[in-house]
This record gives C-alpha cells, sequence and structure tokens, in this order.
C-alpha cells in the first residue's frame, strides 16, 4: 500500500508541475448563438450564461497595457483570482493608442501580448470579452489620432480590429468583440468638436463615432461605422461573436429605442450589450428599460454594480431580469475579498467591492450551472 501510496504522489505532483509549465488543458467549448437565435451555447449544444467581470483597470487605476509587460503575472493572478470567484468571462477594454503606433501600422509588440492574454484565458477557462479602440486616458491619446477626419479615424479603427481579429480568430476562448464602448454621435445640426465625451473618475469611457452628421441620418452614419468595422473583421474571423456595448437611454426616456441595436443600424451585430447601473427604489425602472433592450437576440447585461444601489435590490434586478437576459458582467479591479478584509481602516469604497465580490461568488453556482 506504502508503495502505491508514493506512486500516486508522485502522478499528483507531476500532473501540477505540468500544468504550472503551461500544458495544454483540453480545448474550451467555442460559445455561438444557440438555434432559436436568442441565447448563447457551447459548441452548439448546451446552454450557456455569461456570469463575469470587467477587468477594466486594477485598484490604482491603471489599465492593463500600463502594466501587462512588467508585471504579467499580476494579470496571471487576477485571472485566477477571477476564476476562482465564479467567473466565467472576463471583459478586457483595450486601448486604441496601446496598439496602433500611426494610421498605417499596428504594434506588433502590443498584438503579441494580446495572443498571450487569449492562451491565459484558455489556460483559465475565462472567455474573453474583448471590447476595443478605448480612449480611456485623455492623455495618452496621440495627437494624430485625434486630428484625424472622421473616414481617416475609421480606416485607424478598422486597422485596429483586422489585427485584432487576426490575432484572436483561432482561439474558441473569445466570447465577442465590442466594438467600442458607449459610442454616441452629435446631433443634427449640432456639430461637436471633441471625439471623447465627459470624465468619469478620470477617464474617458463614451467617446463619439463622429463630431458632424454632415446632412446625414444619425443612423446612416453608425450603420456605415458598424458595418465598416464588423466586416474587416469577418475578413479575418468569421466565427467569433460581435456586439456594441451601449447607454441604455432607455433608462432616461422611457420612450426610447434600442438604437445601435435597431434594424437600422445593428442589423449584422450578433446580439446586445446594454450597461445597467439601478438605481436605489428604482428596480422596476430599470427591468422596464432593460426589457426593451429585448429585441430577439442574446442579451447581456455588460456592466452592472451597486453602484446606485444595494446588492439586495441589485439581485432583485438579476434575479428579475434572469428570463430574458443571456449573462451579467460586473467589475473586479485586481483585489481579493481576503485583501480586502485584511485591511485595518476599510473605505466605502472598499466595503462595497468586497460585499459586491462576496455576493458574486455566492451567486456564481446558480448562474453557471
Amino acid at each position: 500500500m506504502t508503495g502505491h501510496r508514493t506512486l500516486l504522489f508522485a502522478l499528483a505532483y507531476l500532473a501540477g508541475a505540468l500544468l504550472a509549465g503551461g500544458a495544454e488543458p483540453a480545448e474550451m467549448p467555442w460559445i455561438a448563438i444557440d438555434s432559436a437565435g436568442t441565447g448563447f451555447s457551447r459548441d452548439g449544444e448546451a446552454p450557456f450564461r455569461v456570469w463575469g467581470f470587467n477587468y477594466d483597470h486594477d485598484a490604482q487605476g491603471r489599465l492593463i497595457e500600463d502594466y501587462w509587460e512588467e508585471e504579467w503575472k499580476t494579470v496571471v493572478g487576477d485571472f485566477r483570482e477571477m476564476k476562482a470567484l465564479g467567473a466565467n468571462a472576463v471583459r478586457v477594454h483595450l486601448q486604441v493608442a496601446k496598439f496602433i503606433e500611426s494610421p498605417d501600422r499596428p504594434n506588433e509588440a502590443a498584438f503579441k501580448r494580446l495572443g498571450r492574454l487569449v492562451r491565459l484565458a484558455e489556460r483559465t477557462g475565462l472567455y474573453l470579452d474583448i471590447t476595443g479602440l478605448g480612449c480611456y486616458h485623455k492623455q495618452d491619446v496621440p495627437a494624430w489620432y485625434d486630428a484625424l477626419g472622421e473616414q481617416e479615424r475609421w480606416a485607424v479603427q478598422a486597422l485596429f480590429w483586422k489585427s485584432t481579429a487576426r490575432t484572436c480568430a483561432a482561439s474558441p476562448a473569445i466570447l465577442c468583440y465590442d466594438l467600442m464602448n458607449e459610442p454616441i454621435l452629435p446631433g443634427a445640426g449640432k456639430p461637436e468638436t471633441e471625439w471623447l465625451a465627459g470624465e468619469f473618475g478620470g477617464k474617458h469611457f463614451v467617446q463619439r463615432i463622429t463630431l458632424d452628421l454632415a446632412d446625414r441620418t444619425r443612423e446612416q452614419v453608425a450603420r456605415a461605422w458598424v458595418d465598416l468595422l464588423v466586416s474587416t473583421i469577418r475578413e479575418e474571423d468569421k466565427r467569433h461573436l460581435i456586439t456594441v456595448g451601449v447607454i441604455p437611454w432607455a433608462m432616461v426616456w422611457p420612450n426610447a429605442k434600442p438604437f445601435f441595436n435597431s434594424p437600422e443600424v445593428g442589423k449584422n451585430l450578433d446580439y446586445v450589450s446594454a450597461h445597467f447601473y439601478p438605481k436605489k427604489g428604482e428596480v422596476d425602472k430599470a427591468l422596464q428599460a432593460l426589457k426593451v433592450y429585448d429585441i430577439g437576440k442574446p442579451l447581456v447585461v455588460e456592466e452592472m454594480f451597486p453602484l446606485a444601489c444595494g446588492l439586495e435590490e441589485l439581485n432583485a434586478f438579476i434575479d428579475g431580469s434572469r428570463d430574458f437576459v443571456d449573462g451579467y458582467i460586473g467589475f473586479y479591479w485586481g483585489k481579493t475579498i481576503e485583501e480586502y478584509a485584511s485591511e485595518e481602516k476599510l473605505d466605502i469604497g472598499g466595503a462595497i467591492m468586497k460585499g459586491w465580490l462576496e455576493y458574486f461568488q455566492a451567486k456564481a453556482p446558480e448562474m453557471t450551472n
């Protein structure tokens, strides 16, 4: 018996060493639209619900490109921590200036690093929502990019997505390509001068896709932009899903209809991604607004957080929408529950984050099974 036990321990140790050394795991199932066209499936069979995190910055506010070269082990650790919390997906936010060096030259080193991130996702068992074209840190946006006209800017954006799709096409670990976080357009007869909208927490999350409609409708401009980027991606990758993360204007104007996901604009988008932060005492209002985005395609709440309500109301929002929503993505900023708990003086933000992560982990089994 002692010999058999020693052999078992040796085999277990060897298996662990192989995994630590980067042995290839079994291939992840590919995520696709189900046969009904209204949800997700794994390899066209088992249903799949997204339960994940936005990995948009770390606890210090740094974007992933700010540290993934010098601190790659931090990224690896964060992915493992998100997986341990019960996530099956991670949304990463990529900044266009870090990936494109000039109007016609991609940053090959950055795309190589993206490929490494994709392989990490495969090993960890996490699907990536790759959101692109970010200009979150205004100070990092190069002057040449801001100076481009609409069509030239779109060409750079197409170059970003062509290079991204080429990097990611062969991997099953890609949930989707999100063309841009919360794109907006100017009003008719109201040209703008700035590509970026207002600041929030030191970052610019909202971006205009044109500065001037120039006698076109908003729908015409948005459709042309979406179709250009989708067709560019499809030249390299005909399989992975494509979406756009949108501001839910139905929360502001109850009669508002989906814009980027309307038939006039979003025909070639595969599913709907909407960002919802329910307010205290307004869960029913948020659910009514969310229902507007139930248009016969899969629907993901791509951003949510107890920012303006408590966890009890956020849970009511989730449970009240599960019948027609196919996934939810919250936030993780590089600190674990244990790290928050060990702080001697936990501020209000840390306390909210700790409670959120505890909720996410406890909720994960019922959301992912």
